[in-house]
């Protein structure tokens, strides 16, 4: 029970709430979601479900076509 968290309407083990891309381990409240699946805020969820292109920073910021 102490390793108990809620999260995304479900309870989980503190170490099963991981990312679903990158494996992370998330803590309770410190993550996104996405069609009831935990991500991590960044990288992750902001390079999967983020906007393209310009603004968003980093290396692969800028979207060719």
């Amino acid at each position: 029970i102490a390793e108990k968290v809620t999260s995304l309407g479900k309870d989980w083990h503190r170490p099963c709430l991981r990312c679903e891309k990158c494996n992370k381990t998330l803590t309770s409240g410190g993550h996104a979601e996405h069609d009831g699946k935990p991500y991590c805020n960044h990288p992750c969820y902001a390079a999967l479900f983020g906007p393209k292109g310009f603004g968003r920073g980093g290396a692969e910021s800028h979207t060719f076509k």
